[in-house]
């Protein structure tokens, strides 16, 4: 009897040492090295799931070894995938939209935050600003095919206004509070932190413009078409591990902000007085298609696209691996 238990265990255990690698053994290091991957994200807070996931090691977990490539902004992120220069950026809906009808072949793969609050104007009153009606005339810098780009023009349009009443600067996110400081220009139209900061040195001289019902921005992961295609197990480890940072922030705010402070060489201070603007969900739903199609035709509208023909955005977007990783995240109309 013995014998006959001795090859049982013995054939159990050929079969183990013979079966298919799985994750978890790649992660431990029986079967193969990590995989490389490059990210594009930023220093901005809408980043935060990926700055986390790396911190807490949630991508090693997945077998994954991550490149970070920082940038100070999504439009130059996602620039990156496009010069492949990396796999995966962390961007907002705006570029995404204008490179689409550019004819650029991407695929959305989760929204990782969206923000009602996180764009505003900010103008100097000692230029005469006292209300949105007083930026006619007015030198208004903002950053050229970003959110920044479309809330301006929302915030123009909700106060009866137009492109042409203003003189548009095209700024760096990063050169938004010198000139503003500088009286270079009078306002501008920006996100956080710049935002935030340029608040802070304005002082009661600061006016805030800003309408939470007008827009929503979303902040997203994005990829080329081929790359997801061709490592379809990749994208679902990167997605494993962003939905675990998600439930990590919301779980420990607090050592969240302290992780996001850290990786960016940002004030505690000041991650802590943005951090309640944004919502930090991995999801893919509706509203994404919409925001996509509003900006498309304000595009349109404002001649910045040579396209004329709405593109149907369900093909660059792929839901199938946020699906199969997070089912109930993913909700979209039929």
């Amino acid at each position: 009897m013995w014998r006959t238990l001795f090859s049982a265990v013995l054939v159990a255990a050929l079969c183990a040492c013979q079966k298919s690698p799985s994750a978890s053994d790649t992660v431990q290091g029986l079967a193969q090295p990590p995989e490389k991957v490059t990210i594009a994200y930023t220093v901005q807070p809408q980043s935060t799931l990926i700055h986390v996931a790396v911190a807490k090691g949630y991508f090693a977990a997945e077998g994954l070894e991550v490149q970070p490539l920082i940038h100070t902004f999504g439009k130059a992120a996602l620039q990156s995938v496009l010069d492949d220069k990396a796999d995966f950026a962390t961007v907002a809906e705006t570029p995404i939209m204008f490179n689409v009808l550019k004819g650029e072949k991407l695929f959305v793969l989760a929204n990782i935050e969206a923000s009602g609050m996180n764009n505003a104007t900010v103008a100097r009153k000692d230029a005469g600003i006292a209300a949105a009606a007083d930026l006619p005339g007015k030198r208004v810098g903002f950053t050229p095919g970003t959110t920044s780009d479309f809330f301006l023009d929302s915030i123009l349009t909700a106060n009866g206004l137009t492109r042409q009443a203003i003189q548009p600067v095209a700024l760096k996110p990063e050169e938004m509070q010198a000139a503003i400081l500088d009286k270079r220009v009078d306002a501008v139209s920006t996100w956080n932190y710049p935002l935030t900061e340029i608040k802070r040195q304005l002082g009661a001289n600061g006016l805030v413009i800003f309408d939470r019902d007008i827009y929503t921005e979303t902040f997203n992961l994005a990829a080329k078409q081929d790359f997801v295609q061709r490592r379809p197990e990749t994208v679902k480890r990167l997605l494993r591990a962003v939905v675990k940072a998600e439930s990590f922030v919301a779980q420990h705010p607090e050592e969240a902000q302290g992780i996001l402070a850290s990786a960016t060489k940002t004030d505690n201070e000041l991650v802590r007085e943005v951090w309640s603007a944004f919502n930090y969900r991995v999801v893919l739903n509706q509203s994404l298609i919409i925001t996509l199609e509003d900006e498309t035709r304000w595009a349109m509208k404002h001649k910045l696209t040579e396209q004329m023909v709405m593109p149907d955005y369900r093909n660059f977007i792929h839901a199938d691996s946020l699906r199969a990783v997070k089912p109930d995240a993913v909700k979209f109309s039929r």
